[in-house]
Protein backbone atom coordinates (compact mmCIF):
# COMPACT_ATOMS: atom_id res chain seq x y z
CA UNK A 1 0.00 0.00 0.00
CA UNK A 2 1.30 3.27 -0.68
CA UNK A 3 2.12 5.88 2.27
CA UNK A 4 -0.62 8.64 2.12
CA UNK A 5 0.79 11.43 -0.30
CA UNK A 6 2.42 14.80 1.72
CA UNK A 7 3.55 17.62 -0.12
CA UNK A 8 7.21 17.22 -1.48
CA UNK A 9 8.83 20.20 -2.29
CA UNK A 10 12.01 17.84 -3.65
CA UNK A 11 9.27 15.99 -5.91
CA UNK A 12 8.80 19.15 -7.51
CA UNK A 13 12.14 20.46 -7.81
CA UNK A 14 13.08 16.98 -9.72
CA UNK A 15 10.34 18.01 -12.12
CA UNK A 16 12.24 21.79 -12.61
CA UNK A 17 15.39 19.67 -13.20
CA UNK A 18 13.73 17.43 -15.53
CA UNK A 19 12.06 19.98 -17.48
CA UNK A 20 15.64 22.17 -17.69
CA UNK A 21 17.05 18.76 -19.10
CA UNK A 22 14.41 18.04 -21.80
CA UNK A 23 14.21 20.48 -24.32
CA UNK A 24 13.35 17.82 -26.98
CA UNK A 25 11.30 14.79 -27.07
CA UNK A 26 15.37 13.01 -27.83
CA UNK A 27 16.42 14.40 -24.55
CA UNK A 28 13.20 14.14 -22.57
CA UNK A 29 13.45 9.73 -23.25
CA UNK A 30 17.37 10.08 -22.55
CA UNK A 31 16.78 11.33 -19.48
CA UNK A 32 14.14 9.33 -18.60
CA UNK A 33 16.11 6.26 -19.66
CA UNK A 34 19.19 7.50 -17.57
CA UNK A 35 16.84 7.23 -14.33
CA UNK A 36 15.49 4.24 -15.38
CA UNK A 37 19.21 2.75 -15.50
CA UNK A 38 19.62 3.86 -12.06
CA UNK A 39 16.38 2.09 -10.79
CA UNK A 40 17.99 -0.90 -12.38
CA UNK A 41 16.11 -0.95 -15.99
CA UNK A 42 18.13 -2.05 -19.08
CA UNK A 43 17.86 -0.93 -22.66
CA UNK A 44 16.56 -3.90 -25.16
CA UNK A 45 17.68 -3.67 -28.53
CA UNK A 46 14.19 -4.22 -30.87
CA UNK A 47 16.43 -5.78 -33.43
CA UNK A 48 17.31 -8.03 -30.72
CA UNK A 49 15.90 -11.55 -29.04
CA UNK A 50 13.91 -10.94 -25.82
CA UNK A 51 13.91 -12.73 -23.06
CA UNK A 52 11.23 -13.11 -20.02
CA UNK A 53 13.37 -12.85 -16.88
CA UNK A 54 12.36 -10.83 -14.12
CA UNK A 55 13.19 -7.31 -14.14
CA UNK A 56 13.05 -3.83 -16.16
CA UNK A 57 13.52 -3.33 -19.53
CA UNK A 58 13.20 -0.20 -21.84
CA UNK A 59 12.88 0.52 -25.26
CA UNK A 60 13.96 3.49 -27.03
CA UNK A 61 13.16 4.46 -30.71
CA UNK A 62 13.15 8.28 -31.47
CA UNK A 63 11.44 10.56 -29.50
CA UNK A 64 9.70 7.78 -27.91
CA UNK A 65 10.34 5.15 -24.72
CA UNK A 66 8.30 1.92 -23.53
CA UNK A 67 9.65 0.86 -20.64
CA UNK A 68 8.30 -2.37 -18.59
CA UNK A 69 9.21 -4.22 -15.59
CA UNK A 70 8.66 -8.22 -14.75
CA UNK A 71 7.87 -9.23 -11.43
CA UNK A 72 8.75 -12.46 -10.11
CA UNK A 73 6.64 -15.67 -11.53
CA UNK A 74 4.65 -13.23 -14.19
CA UNK A 75 2.56 -15.59 -16.29
CA UNK A 76 2.29 -15.28 -19.85
CA UNK A 77 -1.26 -14.19 -19.47
CA UNK A 78 -0.59 -11.60 -16.74
CA UNK A 79 -1.75 -8.53 -17.38
CA UNK A 80 -0.71 -4.87 -18.01
CA UNK A 81 -1.06 -1.59 -16.25
CA UNK A 82 0.33 1.48 -18.09
CA UNK A 83 1.15 5.02 -17.79
CA UNK A 84 0.91 6.96 -20.82
CA UNK A 85 1.79 10.05 -21.63
CA UNK A 86 3.69 12.70 -24.79
CA UNK A 87 6.99 13.90 -25.39
CA UNK A 88 6.25 16.63 -27.99
CA UNK A 89 4.99 20.12 -27.00
CA UNK A 90 4.48 22.70 -29.60
CA UNK A 91 7.22 24.73 -30.99
CA UNK A 92 8.85 25.92 -33.71
CA UNK A 93 11.16 23.63 -35.42
CA UNK A 94 13.77 24.30 -38.12
CA UNK A 95 12.96 23.61 -42.01
CA UNK A 96 15.06 21.12 -44.54
CA UNK A 97 16.64 24.30 -46.02
CA UNK A 98 17.25 26.66 -42.66
CA UNK A 99 19.42 29.73 -43.53
CA UNK A 100 17.83 32.66 -44.54
CA UNK A 101 17.75 36.14 -43.83
CA UNK A 102 16.88 39.68 -45.38
CA UNK A 103 17.86 43.36 -44.86
CA UNK A 104 20.97 42.60 -43.03
CA UNK A 105 19.59 39.98 -40.34
CA UNK A 106 20.44 36.49 -40.56
CA UNK A 107 17.25 34.45 -39.83
CA UNK A 108 16.61 30.75 -39.25
CA UNK A 109 13.60 29.11 -41.26
CA UNK A 110 11.19 27.59 -39.38
CA UNK A 111 8.16 25.58 -39.36
CA UNK A 112 5.25 25.39 -36.60
CA UNK A 113 4.87 22.34 -34.73
CA UNK A 114 1.75 21.50 -33.50
CA UNK A 115 -0.72 24.23 -32.29
CA UNK A 116 1.77 26.82 -30.33
CA UNK A 117 0.20 30.34 -28.65
CA UNK A 118 2.27 31.89 -31.14
CA UNK A 119 2.42 35.38 -29.62
CA UNK A 120 4.15 33.41 -26.53
CA UNK A 121 7.38 32.92 -28.41
CA UNK A 122 7.58 36.83 -29.28
CA UNK A 123 10.43 38.51 -27.88
CA UNK A 124 11.76 35.36 -26.01
CA UNK A 125 15.20 34.22 -25.72
CA UNK A 126 15.42 30.98 -27.60
CA UNK A 127 17.89 27.90 -27.98
CA UNK A 128 17.95 25.33 -29.69
CA UNK A 129 18.03 21.35 -29.38
CA UNK A 130 17.12 18.39 -30.76
CA UNK A 131 18.59 15.15 -32.97
CA UNK A 132 22.00 15.24 -35.40
CA UNK A 133 21.91 12.18 -38.28
CA UNK A 134 25.58 11.91 -39.10
CA UNK A 135 26.93 10.06 -42.59
CA UNK A 136 27.05 6.82 -40.72
CA UNK A 137 23.35 6.43 -39.41
CA UNK A 138 24.23 7.49 -36.05
CA UNK A 139 22.26 10.36 -34.09
CA UNK A 140 24.04 12.97 -31.95
CA UNK A 141 22.15 15.00 -29.09
CA UNK A 142 22.64 18.19 -29.71
CA UNK A 143 21.12 21.59 -27.19
CA UNK A 144 22.25 24.75 -27.82
CA UNK A 145 20.69 26.18 -24.09
CA UNK A 146 21.94 29.76 -24.31
CA UNK A 147 20.37 33.14 -25.84
CA UNK A 148 20.64 32.15 -29.51
CA UNK A 149 17.40 33.24 -31.12
CA UNK A 150 14.61 35.49 -30.75
CA UNK A 151 11.26 36.04 -32.81
CA UNK A 152 11.01 40.11 -33.01
CA UNK A 153 7.87 41.58 -31.86
CA UNK A 154 6.89 44.65 -34.24
CA UNK A 155 6.53 47.70 -31.96
CA UNK A 156 3.31 49.35 -31.87
CA UNK A 157 4.45 52.90 -33.38
CA UNK A 158 4.80 50.96 -36.49
CA UNK A 159 1.32 48.74 -35.93
CA UNK A 160 -1.39 51.14 -33.98
CA UNK A 161 -3.94 48.27 -34.80
CA UNK A 162 -2.92 45.89 -32.40
CA UNK A 163 -4.45 48.37 -29.75
CA UNK A 164 -8.05 48.33 -30.95
CA UNK A 165 -8.09 44.68 -33.49
CA UNK A 166 -5.48 42.66 -31.27
CA UNK A 167 -2.24 41.06 -32.56
CA UNK A 168 -2.37 39.18 -35.64
CA UNK A 169 0.44 36.82 -36.65
CA UNK A 170 1.15 35.25 -40.03
CA UNK A 171 3.03 32.25 -39.49
CA UNK A 172 4.72 32.35 -42.57
CA UNK A 173 6.37 36.15 -42.11
CA UNK A 174 6.40 36.75 -38.76
CA UNK A 175 7.36 33.66 -36.68
CA UNK A 176 11.09 33.61 -38.50
CA UNK A 177 13.69 34.06 -36.09
CA UNK A 178 16.88 36.22 -35.84
CA UNK A 179 20.26 34.85 -34.89
CA UNK A 180 22.62 37.49 -35.94
CA UNK A 181 23.93 39.85 -38.84
CA UNK A 182 25.14 39.96 -41.96
CA UNK A 183 23.99 40.27 -45.70
CA UNK A 184 25.98 37.48 -46.95
CA UNK A 185 23.65 34.50 -46.12
CA UNK A 186 25.27 31.32 -46.72
CA UNK A 187 23.84 27.59 -46.92
CA UNK A 188 25.45 25.29 -44.29
CA UNK A 189 25.81 28.14 -41.64
CA UNK A 190 23.52 26.56 -38.76
CA UNK A 191 24.42 23.24 -39.36
CA UNK A 192 28.23 24.25 -39.23
CA UNK A 193 27.50 25.98 -36.19
CA UNK A 194 26.00 22.98 -34.38
CA UNK A 195 28.36 20.37 -35.99
CA UNK A 196 31.26 22.99 -33.90
CA UNK A 197 29.23 22.72 -31.06
CA UNK A 198 28.55 19.40 -30.83
CA UNK A 199 32.28 18.47 -31.72
CA UNK A 200 31.28 16.64 -34.92
CA UNK A 201 33.90 17.06 -38.01
CA UNK A 202 32.53 19.83 -40.19
CA UNK A 203 30.46 17.93 -43.34
CA UNK A 204 29.43 14.76 -41.03
CA UNK A 205 25.58 15.80 -40.05
CA UNK A 206 23.44 15.14 -43.30
CA UNK A 207 19.76 15.29 -41.44
CA UNK A 208 18.46 17.14 -38.35
CA UNK A 209 15.12 16.88 -35.83
CA UNK A 210 16.02 20.30 -34.29
CA UNK A 211 13.53 22.73 -31.94
CA UNK A 212 13.51 26.15 -30.15
CA UNK A 213 13.17 26.05 -26.39
CA UNK A 214 12.80 28.93 -23.90
CA UNK A 215 16.12 29.24 -21.89
CA UNK A 216 14.24 30.44 -18.80
CA UNK A 217 14.50 27.97 -16.60
CA UNK A 218 11.58 26.68 -14.51
CA UNK A 219 10.75 28.45 -11.49
CA UNK A 220 8.32 28.99 -8.35
CA UNK A 221 6.13 31.44 -8.45
CA UNK A 222 3.60 33.13 -6.01
CA UNK A 223 3.33 34.69 -2.62
CA UNK A 224 4.15 31.63 -0.94
CA UNK A 225 5.56 30.04 -4.09
CA UNK A 226 2.49 27.64 -4.54
CA UNK A 227 2.63 27.79 -8.73
CA UNK A 228 5.45 26.31 -10.95
CA UNK A 229 6.18 27.92 -14.37
CA UNK A 230 8.16 26.33 -16.94
CA UNK A 231 8.47 25.20 -20.46
CA UNK A 232 6.84 21.95 -21.80
CA UNK A 233 4.78 20.64 -18.94
CA UNK A 234 2.12 19.69 -21.57
CA UNK A 235 3.11 16.67 -21.29
CA UNK A 236 6.78 16.11 -19.92
CA UNK A 237 4.94 16.30 -16.32
CA UNK A 238 3.27 13.64 -16.77
CA UNK A 239 6.27 11.96 -18.26
CA UNK A 240 8.29 12.98 -15.33
CA UNK A 241 5.91 11.60 -13.25
CA UNK A 242 5.26 8.33 -15.05
CA UNK A 243 9.13 7.74 -14.76
CA UNK A 244 9.14 8.40 -11.08
CA UNK A 245 6.43 5.89 -10.65
CA UNK A 246 7.67 2.79 -12.27
CA UNK A 247 10.96 3.46 -10.85
CA UNK A 248 9.31 3.76 -7.45
CA UNK A 249 7.26 0.41 -7.86
CA UNK A 250 10.47 -1.59 -9.76
CA UNK A 251 12.22 -0.57 -6.29
CA UNK A 252 9.62 -1.21 -3.56
CA UNK A 253 9.77 -3.80 -1.39
CA UNK A 254 6.99 -6.39 -2.83
CA UNK A 255 6.36 -7.04 -6.11
CA UNK A 256 3.04 -5.88 -7.90
CA UNK A 257 0.51 -7.98 -9.55
CA UNK A 258 0.61 -7.00 -12.90
CA UNK A 259 3.21 -5.93 -15.15
CA UNK A 260 4.02 -2.04 -14.73
CA UNK A 261 4.65 -0.53 -18.00
CA UNK A 262 5.53 3.33 -19.14
CA UNK A 263 4.49 4.78 -22.84
CA UNK A 264 5.36 7.59 -23.32
CA UNK A 265 4.78 8.78 -27.06
CA UNK A 266 6.54 11.40 -29.43
CA UNK A 267 3.77 12.98 -31.91
CA UNK A 268 0.79 13.62 -30.22
CA UNK A 269 0.77 17.54 -30.73
CA UNK A 270 -0.65 16.84 -34.52
CA UNK A 271 -2.16 13.33 -34.25
CA UNK A 272 -0.06 10.70 -33.22
CA UNK A 273 0.59 8.58 -36.92
CA UNK A 274 4.55 8.26 -36.76
CA UNK A 275 6.01 5.18 -36.05
CA UNK A 276 6.85 6.46 -32.43
CA UNK A 277 3.12 7.73 -31.78
CA UNK A 278 0.61 6.69 -30.16
CA UNK A 279 -1.12 5.35 -33.30
CA UNK A 280 1.75 3.63 -34.56
CA UNK A 281 2.26 0.29 -33.58
CA UNK A 282 5.39 0.48 -30.82
CA UNK A 283 3.32 -0.07 -27.66
CA UNK A 284 1.69 -2.94 -29.47
CA UNK A 285 4.46 -4.65 -30.12
CA UNK A 286 6.35 -4.13 -27.33
CA UNK A 287 3.19 -5.42 -25.25
CA UNK A 288 2.98 -8.52 -27.38
CA UNK A 289 6.83 -9.73 -27.67
CA UNK A 290 6.55 -9.42 -23.84
CA UNK A 291 3.75 -12.20 -23.46
CA UNK A 292 6.07 -14.20 -26.44
CA UNK A 293 9.04 -13.91 -24.32
CA UNK A 294 7.74 -15.33 -21.22
CA UNK A 295 6.78 -18.42 -23.14
CA UNK A 296 2.92 -17.14 -24.23
CA UNK A 297 0.64 -17.76 -27.01
CA UNK A 298 -1.67 -15.88 -28.79
CA UNK A 299 -4.07 -16.62 -26.62
CA UNK A 300 -1.97 -15.64 -23.76
CA UNK A 301 -1.55 -12.37 -25.26
CA UNK A 302 -5.27 -11.59 -25.61
CA UNK A 303 -5.96 -12.87 -21.99
CA UNK A 304 -3.41 -10.11 -20.98
CA UNK A 305 -4.81 -7.22 -23.09
CA UNK A 306 -8.28 -8.15 -21.79
CA UNK A 307 -7.22 -7.39 -18.47
CA UNK A 308 -5.04 -4.38 -19.08
CA UNK A 309 -5.79 -0.85 -18.01
CA UNK A 310 -4.07 2.10 -19.23
CA UNK A 311 -4.15 5.42 -17.61
CA UNK A 312 -3.16 8.34 -20.40
CA UNK A 313 -1.91 11.26 -18.40
CA UNK A 314 -1.95 14.72 -19.90
CA UNK A 315 -2.49 18.00 -19.13
CA UNK A 316 -5.64 19.72 -18.63
CA UNK A 317 -7.23 23.01 -18.18
CA UNK A 318 -7.73 24.50 -14.62
CA UNK A 319 -10.46 27.55 -14.12
CA UNK A 320 -8.61 30.60 -15.57
CA UNK A 321 -10.25 33.59 -13.35
CA UNK A 322 -10.27 35.90 -16.07
CA UNK A 323 -11.95 33.55 -18.52
CA UNK A 324 -14.42 31.75 -16.23
CA UNK A 325 -16.98 31.56 -18.50
CA UNK A 326 -14.93 29.37 -21.62
CA UNK A 327 -15.60 25.99 -18.68
CA UNK A 328 -17.97 24.21 -17.53
CA UNK A 329 -20.44 26.39 -14.50
CA UNK A 330 -19.81 23.04 -12.93
CA UNK A 331 -16.89 21.79 -13.20
CA UNK A 332 -14.42 24.30 -12.35
CA UNK A 333 -10.77 22.06 -11.63
CA UNK A 334 -8.27 24.06 -9.76
CA UNK A 335 -4.31 24.30 -9.22
CA UNK A 336 -3.25 22.08 -6.24
CA UNK A 337 -6.21 20.56 -5.79
CA UNK A 338 -4.99 17.03 -7.12
CA UNK A 339 -5.05 15.50 -10.54
CA UNK A 340 -8.08 15.49 -12.78
CA UNK A 341 -10.56 12.78 -14.40
CA UNK A 342 -11.39 13.81 -17.67
CA UNK A 343 -14.36 12.87 -19.24
CA UNK A 344 -16.17 13.09 -22.69
CA UNK A 345 -18.78 11.31 -23.80
CA UNK A 346 -18.57 11.76 -27.52
CA UNK A 347 -14.89 9.68 -26.37
CA UNK A 348 -12.63 12.76 -27.03
CA UNK A 349 -11.49 11.26 -23.80
CA UNK A 350 -11.31 7.48 -23.31
CA UNK A 351 -12.97 7.64 -19.63
CA UNK A 352 -16.04 5.71 -18.44
CA UNK A 353 -17.51 4.88 -15.34
CA UNK A 354 -15.41 1.39 -15.09
CA UNK A 355 -12.64 3.87 -15.90
CA UNK A 356 -13.54 6.46 -13.01
CA UNK A 357 -13.95 3.57 -10.59
CA UNK A 358 -10.22 2.75 -11.63
CA UNK A 359 -8.64 6.07 -10.97
CA UNK A 360 -10.69 6.42 -7.81
CA UNK A 361 -9.58 3.21 -6.39
CA UNK A 362 -5.39 4.66 -7.40
CA UNK A 363 -6.07 7.82 -5.52
CA UNK A 364 -7.98 6.49 -2.54
CA UNK A 365 -5.07 4.10 -2.22
CA UNK A 366 -2.74 6.89 -2.28
CA UNK A 367 -4.53 9.35 -0.02
CA UNK A 368 -4.72 11.64 -3.13
CA UNK A 369 -8.02 14.09 -4.00
CA UNK A 370 -9.30 14.09 -7.56
CA UNK A 371 -11.26 16.26 -9.63
CA UNK A 372 -13.33 16.22 -12.27
CA UNK A 373 -13.08 18.11 -16.05
CA UNK A 374 -15.49 18.30 -18.81
CA UNK A 375 -15.53 20.72 -21.37
CA UNK A 376 -18.20 23.26 -21.72
CA UNK A 377 -20.90 22.27 -23.94
CA UNK A 378 -20.73 24.92 -26.01
CA UNK A 379 -16.53 24.44 -26.97
CA UNK A 380 -14.75 21.91 -28.82
CA UNK A 381 -12.77 19.32 -26.66
CA UNK A 382 -9.58 18.54 -27.53
CA UNK A 383 -7.88 14.71 -27.38
CA UNK A 384 -5.13 12.60 -25.96
CA UNK A 385 -3.61 9.38 -26.79
CA UNK A 386 -6.16 7.74 -24.61
CA UNK A 387 -8.94 7.18 -27.51
CA UNK A 388 -6.06 6.01 -29.89
CA UNK A 389 -4.66 3.70 -27.17
CA UNK A 390 -8.41 2.30 -26.57
CA UNK A 391 -8.75 1.55 -29.81
CA UNK A 392 -5.94 0.86 -31.11
CA UNK A 393 -4.78 -1.92 -28.79
CA UNK A 394 -8.64 -3.36 -27.31
CA UNK A 395 -7.34 -1.96 -23.81
CA UNK A 396 -9.22 -0.19 -21.36
CA UNK A 397 -8.08 3.68 -20.64
CA UNK A 398 -8.72 6.11 -18.64
CA UNK A 399 -7.60 9.98 -19.18
CA UNK A 400 -6.21 11.87 -16.59
CA UNK A 401 -4.17 14.82 -15.69
CA UNK A 402 -3.15 17.80 -13.85
CA UNK A 403 -4.63 21.14 -14.10
CA UNK A 404 -2.50 24.18 -15.87
CA UNK A 405 -2.58 27.25 -17.21
CA UNK A 406 -1.54 28.54 -20.54
CA UNK A 407 -1.37 25.33 -22.12
CA UNK A 408 0.46 25.23 -25.45
CA UNK A 409 2.46 28.75 -23.87
CA UNK A 410 6.13 28.41 -24.29
CA UNK A 411 6.04 28.89 -20.55
CA UNK A 412 2.91 27.55 -18.67
CA UNK A 413 1.87 27.47 -15.37
CA UNK A 414 0.87 24.55 -12.47
CA UNK A 415 0.27 24.01 -8.83
CA UNK A 416 3.51 22.93 -7.20
CA UNK A 417 1.84 20.62 -5.47
CA UNK A 418 0.18 18.67 -8.01
CA UNK A 419 2.80 17.26 -9.46
CA UNK A 420 3.97 15.23 -6.46
CA UNK A 421 0.17 14.14 -6.12
CA UNK A 422 -0.39 12.58 -9.52
CA UNK A 423 2.71 10.61 -9.14
CA UNK A 424 1.43 9.04 -5.75
CA UNK A 425 -1.60 8.40 -7.68
CA UNK A 426 0.52 6.55 -10.59
CA UNK A 427 2.53 4.97 -8.06
CA UNK A 428 -0.85 3.18 -6.54
CA UNK A 429 -2.49 2.38 -10.14
CA UNK A 430 1.24 0.32 -11.28
CA UNK A 431 0.98 -1.16 -8.27
CA UNK A 432 -2.48 -2.67 -8.77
Amino acid sequence: MTEPARFDRGHTDDLMTFLAASPSPYHAVATAAERLEKAGFKQVAETDAWDGTKGGKYVLRGGAIIAWYVPEGAAPHTPFRIVGAHTDSPNLRVKPLPDSGAHGWRQVAVEIYGGPLLNSWLDRDLGLAGRLTLRDGSTRLVNVDRPLLRVPQLAIHLDRSVTADGLKLDKQRHMQPVWGLGNDVRDGDLIAFLEETAGIPAGEVTGWDLMTHSVEPPAYLGRDRELLAGPRMDNLLSVHAGTAALAAVASGASEPASIPVLAAFDHEENGSQSDTGADGPLLGNVLERSVFARGGSYEDRARAFAGTVCLSSDTGHAVHPNYAERHDPTHHPRVNGGPILKVNVNNRYATDGSGRAEFTAACEAADVPFQSFVSNNSMPCGTTIGPITAARHGIRTVDIGVAILSMHSARELCGADDPFLLANALTAFLEG
